[in-house]
């Protein structure tokens, strides 16, 4: 992390987890844990949790974020829920690019494309998420993948809009699998991240934007993740579910 030039951020993806009654207990753990922390926290909940968050939050350090949006405003869209119908919520983040709904929901470069510009006119922060398969990795193409996933996700949006967008590389490989890429793989790719950023608007935009790590960050291993220079923070799933681990993301992410 390098605080003088941008934020660390601890977001929490809980996926399709907790119902209301969970939801409830876990923010009240969390709460008071992560009172005096100084990076950001954000909880990314699933829709039905959102009103509960919400509520719970208010007034605290507490972020709260949407798993996913749709990019038309309104319409026939079954199942859908539209950036701005979030942003009237309160909701103050969105994941989008999650390599989850690329490999389960269709996603492409293109939905994830018009899902950042629809979330960003909203008026809502992106965590944009980006990388690669183990078969990309094995054939060498890590940043192949991820420039050109970064460079679609960015078309069309203004060096003004793109510092509202935080950027996760999430090596699908290590996604709820219990391997995590090494501190070095990690730093590695997300200092490529950086200078993809850096070539697309300039070095001042790409220093200032938080890049996360999101590929099985835990209690045990985020201090040397989170030691390197542009580890800016984690989006994190099974940790995110317990208080006391999260809270141990948040205090590493706080030094």
């Amino acid at each position: 992390m390098n605080k003088n030039l941008r934020k660390a951020v601890i977001a929490g993806n809980w996926k399709m987890n907790m119902d209301r009654k969970g939801a409830e207990k876990l923010i009240n753990e969390l709460k008071p844990i992560a009172a005096d922390k100084t990076c950001g926290v954000v909880i990314c909940v699933p829709y039905t949790d959102l009103e509960t968050a919400l509520r719970l939050t208010e007034g605290t350090n507490i972020a709260v974020g949407a798993e996913n949006c749709h990019f038309k405003k309104s319409g026939a869209f079954t199942g859908e829920i539209a950036a701005d119908m979030l942003k009237e919520m309160g909701v103050e983040y969105v994941i989008i690019g999650h390599s989850e709904r690329r490999q389960y929901f269709a996603e492409t470069d293109l939905t994830v494309n018009r899902r950042v510009k629809a979330a960003l006119a909203a008026g809502l922060k992106v965590i944009l998420c980006v990388g690669e398969m183990l078969s990309e990795r094995e054939d060498g193409i890590t940043e192949d993948v991820v420039e050109l996933q970064t460079v679609a996700a960015f078309t069309g949006i203004s060096a003004e809009d793109a510092k509202n967008v935080i950027i996760a590389y999430e090596p699908v490989w290590a996604i709820g699998t219990g391997k995590t890429a090494t501190a070095e793989q990690a730093e590695e790719v997300c200092a490529f991240i950086r200078g993809v950023v850096a070539k697309r608007y300039d070095q001042a935009i790409a220093d200032g934007m938080t890049i996360q790590y999101g590929g099985s960050m835990n209690e045990k291993n985020a201090a040397e993740l989170l030691a390197k220079e542009n580890i800016d923070g984690g989006l994190i799933g099974g940790a995110s579910l317990v208080a006391e681990k999260f809270g141990v993301l948040l205090a590493e992410a706080s030094k």
